[in-house]
Order: C-alpha cells, then structure tokens, then sequence
C-alpha cells in the first residue's frame, strides 16, 4: 500500500523568497492553513457554533485566528487597530447564522497568503525592531508579532481540532 501523504509543511524544505528566520513562522502558519481545510472537512454547519462543556466553538477557532493573524500584521506596520478590527474582535465566537465553515476557512486563507508576502517583503535586520502591542503598548519586536501569530494559530488548530472530535463523536 503506499502512503501518498505529504510531510508536514516544516518538512518540504524552504519557502523560496522568504528570509531563513522568517521560515518557521511561514512554516506553522501554512500548516495551519492545510489543517484547518483537513479538520473542518465534512464538518456539519449545524455544529460550527456549539460549544461542548462550555468551551470554545470550531466557528470562535476559525474566526480568532484570522483576527490575531490581522491583528498581529497591523501591529507589526505600526499601526493600532482600527474599528473595523475592533468590532471583528467584539464578534469573535458571536453565533452568526449566515456566517458558514466556507466563508472563515477562506478569510484565513487569504490571511495566511497576506502574511506570505509580507515575510517575503521583509529584510532580515528589520526583524529585532520593536514594536508595541494594543493600547497598551505593550513591548515586542517585529519577529516576536510574526511567531505569535504563527504560534498562536498552530495552537488553535489544536484545540478545534479537540472540539472538532468532541462534537463529532457527540452527534454519532
């Protein structure tokens, strides 16, 4: 029987025009992508919303790592976030009946390729500037807004991935 599944994204080898540092951010933020797409599929709308034992919903997953992937991309141009962003975080997890599996895996898509770019359109020694997070202006660097991001969607993966089998395995 042969295996025609790829390895994970760490494992294909370099992103072309995408700076050594900046490859494992690229990296996470890409396997995301796949994985959201291999989770969430086949996955009944009627449960994107329900949250088991009082956790967070796949929908509130879906929609929280575009938010931070946007959010993080805003800080690292310097810039705070506008309202549009602010009432997009207010919604986060809101059960919005219109608002389907398809229309958030395609906002992260087109997030994770915005994030791409901008790896790719950034040079090496700008990656230790500082930057400051939310109002508080809370420290941070260049590198640091690009891994959280990465990291903090692997780690969201994770737990829809969790709640995914919860509901799945509920609904048999």
């Amino acid at each position: 029987m042969m295996n025609n599944k790829k390895p994970e994204v760490w494992l294909r080898g370099e992103l072309p025009g995408i700076s050594t540092l900046l490859q494992p951010a690229a990296h996470a933020l890409l396997q995301s992508k796949e994985e959201v797409f291999k989770y969430t599929e086949g996955f009944p709308e009627f449960l994107l919303w329900k949250r088991p034992a009082g956790r967070a919903s796949v929908g509130f997953h879906l929609q929280h790592i575009t938010g931070v992937l946007d959010r993080m991309l805003t800080y690292a141009e310097e810039q705070q976030l506008s309202e549009k962003q602010f009432e997009y975080l207010r919604n986060e997890g809101a059960e919005i009946p219109e608002i389907k599996i398809d229309h958030l895996t395609q906002a992260f898509t087109e997030k994770v390729a915005q994030a791409i770019d901008i790896f790719k359109n950034t040079a090496e020694e700008k990656l230790t500037q500082k930057r400051t997070v939310g109002r508080k202006q809370l420290p941070s660097s260049l590198i640091g807004l690009y891994f959280h991001a990465a990291e903090h969607s692997q780690r969201h993966i994770g737990q829809m991935l969790v709640t995914i089998s919860v509901l799945r395995n509920q609904n048999n």
